[in-house]
């Protein structure tokens, strides 16, 4: 299909982005890699009066380890962060999701800012930054503020975002000692949208506990979300296979998939179980335990 007319602009920075927000506000939209919002917009599934291109926009491609965080800038694409050696070595589980994330040429062109502002239900890097505690920050002309991700996705394709703000930064702790993570993927063929995501990150206490767990989900419910009482069973516990077997069960019952072209509803709750048992262990077996 052909998209609905609309006007296209390209900023030269970040104030004048704002500015045009604030001005128009309800009908811009952003384009940051465009692979979120270009078929939206062949559907005409999205029909904004105003495009704002970011492309020309300084300061939101960075990647910078400060003493507190990690601060990835929202124009970072999915290949930068892929080959950015130190996400590898500190978080690895960056690295592991970006490589699955569509084809070379989404990897290329794909923020991160992009796929969490756009929030599609089956995304993969909300799983990602739900498990490792991040949080993002929102600019408008009024200001900026810093919103923890958990609670940032209301539903399917919306968030806290307001019309008037960009999202320029994700912020991502930095890992506790003996901490390993890991994303696993079900997917019905390379690059394709998950049929169901399950990231973990945690980290052990120096007597084999599990001192603190993340675990994050895409694509079983109306918005990517936390499994939180699985989290409840392992944090503390001593790992072993039936404590994760019962933090995988939690998980799985608080999913809420449904029934689609990936697969029926029962089949993706069996695979949430499935795929939270793996990524534990293999999360479990990079914290050295």
């Amino acid at each position: 299909m052909i998209p609905a007319a609309f006007d296209y602009v390209r900023p030269a920075d970040l104030d004048e982005v704002l500015g045009i927000l604030r001005d128009r506000q309800g009908e811009a939209k952003l384009l940051s890699g465009g692979y979120s919002l270009l078929p939206l917009l062949k559907l005409r599934l999205a029909q904004p009066e105003l495009l704002v291109d970011l492309r020309d926009v300084g300061g939101l491609d960075g990647i910078v380890h400060t003493d507190d965080d990690i601060r990835i800038g929202g124009r970072v694409t999915h290949k930068r962060i892929q080959e950015d050696e130190g996400l590898a070595r500190s978080l690895p589980i960056m690295r592991e999701a970006a490589v699955g994330i569509g084809d070379p040429q989404v990897r290329n062109w794909g923020t991160i800012g992009g796929s969490v502002a756009h929030a599609d239900p089956s995304s993969d890097w909300p799983a990602v930054l739900l498990a490792l505690g991040a949080s993002v920050v929102l600019r408008s002309a009024g200001g900026e503020r810093v919103m923890p991700v958990r609670g940032f996705f209301l539903d399917t394709f919306v968030t806290q975002i307001e019309p008037t703000e960009v999202l320029t930064e994700v912020r991502i702790p930095h890992p506790a000692r003996n901490g390993g993570g890991a994303y696993k993927k079900l997917e019905r063929r390379a690059g394709d949208f998950s049929t169901v995501g399950v990231a973990v990150q945690l980290a052990l206490s120096d007597d084999g506990r599990i001192a603190s767990i993340g675990i994050g989900l895409t694509a079983v419910a109306d918005a990517p979300f936390a499994a939180t009482e699985a989290e409840k069973v392992l944090t503390d516990a001593r790992p072993g296979n039936e404590v994760i077997q019962e933090a995988a069960a939690m998980a799985s019952k608080q999913s809420k998939p449904v029934t689609d072209s990936h697969g029926p509803a029962d089949y993706k709750r069996a695979m949430v179980a499935e795929m939270t048992t793996r990524a534990i262990r293999a999360a479990l077996q990079r914290a050295g335990a």
